[in-house]
């Protein structure tokens, strides 16, 4: 769940960094993407830290 939601997060940060710079919907897509992807790895990363950390119960 944790990197399913660090991915929706990382695509709305994307989107508004790339609206804020002027970007098309082209560009706006490719950052959301991009930003998505990264942030949903380390969101990966994380949940497997706390998983092996014991702090986090496995689903």
């Amino acid at each position: 769940m944790l990197p399913l939601i660090s991915f929706i997060i990382g695509l709305i940060f994307g989107w508004v960094r790339a609206a804020r710079r002027g970007g098309g919907t082209a560009d706006r897509l490719q950052y959301a993407i991009g930003h998505g992807v990264a942030f949903g790895i380390a969101g990966l990363v994380f949940g497997v830290i706390l998983l092996r950390a014991g702090l986090l119960g496995p689903a």
